[in-house]
């Protein structure tokens, strides 16, 4: 159009501004932005909010606001869309503070402005803000509106799956946008049978699923290892002809590999045309969700090979890898290609690094890069308390609380594992005391069974077993055999016989085929060298047609038993009552 000569007005530049945005051809964009500057064409609306929309969606959210602030006339249209641009960045506050600008000047918001309000306070979960833009929704007229009634049920499905249900089942139309935020409410909430028994529906309805549908459908599969249903979608996908994009790829990667298996999620993603980092991420994930690492370190050396750059979600992933086999070397390389790369301002990623150093080994290079990291959340702090702990630098641990709690980061239900675990490693009983005691009256967080299990092994540890039995009796839910077992290991360690009778008998209750418990309950009574019971013990294993597992071995007990037949003298622990 250009070389023919053919003169060029606002609807041109609008359309081709569009094309710029589809494809978020951003240097193309300016260079028509600036044809536009000179052709004196920038002061009319339609043509700025063009502008805008581009900016808005290639990203820069600052030049977008900048044409926006210099606009002499502003439509609800130009309102919608730099909106609609914070919330696409995940801006919501910043969404919400334009609209309550946009009341000020009298423009009257349209099924657009709430739908992109609702995305801003989905991206944010500004559940309250949600509720108040529902009441003017209802006001306005906006609620018969399918798209908006979507919109209110994704807002709802990411904070309140109850009112999400609420809404969905007022809705006079539903369209597969309705359907697909339903199920992906329940698929985020762990909820895959409900995603599974709605989509059923879907298909009674009349309702033809796309492939946004079937990936959130194998993602509430995998959730639940609901290998059966992912195969069946499989089949369907492969059936409706529909294109195994990287998307759907992944989501069936990820499905199998949370099914356990690994060679399917392999065979899909071998057989995908198209592989980028997001298939790559999702088998990478796949083998090291399923423990084999070798192979998830294999498969990042191929994605070098064939060009795909790794992102910060795949350092994360191979991090993890590192810290489960301590592999250290590995480790330190990814930190430099970390750097390298500037991930290192990623809260996910140092996040990852703090772990792999602790799991190593190395707690100075774990607080040297929580020490480094420009933004900090709960999981960074909760992340380096366990290293203490393993360490037995209990003391440190509960320094970096009170710098977490001084520095206005709340704590939670980890934060408060980790911590009790490090003071029960190091002995300090009394701390350890005060700060279970402190969580719920102070802090609001409600112990749960993993805190039991560390008070519990805390005082059992510092010989305290009658304190530790107490506490389990107090317990507000049913103790499982996990803080059972840690109080009969404790007896063990004391050699207090009644405190490990009564543990062994309720840790059999719930599991009664737990060989440990007969092994541990026997080798409290042969230190004691009542073994006569040793002899019950096993007799009575033996019965229950409890099978011993590799490395529960009777050897320890064997050696006390011939000892006190020949005479010779035992020694029963330091607490034995007996």
């Amino acid at each position: 159009m250009q070389q023919t000569g053919i003169a060029r007005d606002k609807v041109t530049f609008v359309v081709v501004l569009k094309a710029c945005a589809k494809i978020a051809a951003l240097e193309r964009g300016k260079q028509v932005h600036n044809t536009i500057i000179k052709n004196g064409l920038e002061s009319n609306v339609m043509v700025r909010n063009t502008i805008v929309d581009i900016y808005a969606k290639c990203g820069c959210i600052e030049d977008a606001r900048e044409v926006f602030n210099k606009m002499n006339e502003r439509d609800v249209i130009s309102w919608n869309t730099i909106i609609g641009g914070y919330a696409q960045q995940g801006l919501g506050k910043e969404a919400l503070a334009l609209y309550e600008q946009m009341k000020q000047e009298d423009v009257q918001p349209d099924n657009v402005t709430y739908v992109v309000l609702l995305k801003a306070c989905a991206s944010i979960a500004a559940l309250e803000q949600g509720r108040q833009l529902h009441s003017h929704i209802i006001r306005s007229g906006f609620e018969r509106n399918v798209i908006v009634s979507s919109a209110l049920v994704d807002l709802y499905a990411k904070c309140k799956l109850k009112d999400a249900l609420e809404v969905f089942e007022r809705m006079n139309e539903r369209d597969v946008v309705s359907w697909n935020a339903m199920i992906a409410g329940y698929a985020q909430q762990g909820l895959g049978k409900e995603a599974l028994a709605l989509y059923e529906q879907m298909k009674q309805e009349g309702m033809q699923p796309d492939s946004v549908t079937h990936v959130l459908l194998l993602r509430a599969c995998a959730c639940i290892a609901a290998l059966e249903e992912g195969k069946q979608l499989h089949s369907h996908i492969i059936g409706s002809g529909l294109v195994l994009d990287v998307i759907m790829g992944s989501a069936l990667i990820d499905m199998y590999a949370k099914c356990g298996c690994i060679e399917d999620a392999r065979q899909v993603f071998n057989n995908m045309h198209e592989r980028n980092v997001v298939s790559c991420n999702a088998m990478i994930a796949g083998y090291v969700q399923q423990g084999l690492e070798k192979e998830a370190f294999a498969l990042y050396e191929q994605m070098k090979q064939e060009g795909v750059q790794a992102d910060n979600f795949t350092c994360a992933i191979l991090l993890k890898a590192c810290a489960s086999t301590a592999a250290l070397e590995h480790g330190m390389q990814l930190h430099s290609y970390i750097i390298k790369s500037g991930f290192e301002a990623d809260v996910i990623v140092d996040s990852a690094l703090i772990d792999m150093y602790e799991k190593c080994g190395n707690i100075e290079n774990a607080r040297r890069v929580f020490n480094n990291m420009s933004e900090r959340d709960v999981v960074s702090w909760s992340v380096l308390m366990p290293g203490y702990a393993q360490q037995g630098l209990g003391k440190e641990a509960l320094t970096l609380l009170e710098e977490m709690q001084r520095e206005g980061m709340k704590p939670n239900e980890v934060t408060y594992v980790s911590v009790l675990c490090a003071c029960s490693h190091s002995g300090l009983v009394d701390e350890g005391r005060q700060i279970f005691d402190s969580m719920c009256k102070d802090h609001g967080v409600t112990p749960n069974v993993d805190h039991y299990a560390c008070m519990v092994d805390l005082l059992g540890r510092a010989g305290c077993l009658v304190d530790a039995e107490d506490i389990i009796n107090k317990m507000p839910t049913e103790p499982d055999a996990v803080v059972w077992m840690t109080l009969l290991g404790a007896a063990r360690n004391h050699g207090h016989v009644e405190i490990g009778r009564r543990a062994f008998d309720c840790v059999v209750k719930l599991e009664p085929e737990n060989d440990s418990a007969y092994v541990l309950l026997s080798n409290i009574y042969a230190a004691a060298g009542r073994m006569d019971e040793v002899a019950k013990i096993r007799k009575e294993m033996k019965d229950a047609g409890v099978k011993e597992t590799p490395g529960c071995s009777w050897i320890e007990i064997d050696n006390q038993v011939h000892a006190f037949v020949a005479g010779e003298e035992t020694h029963p622990q330091e607490g034995d009552p007996s």
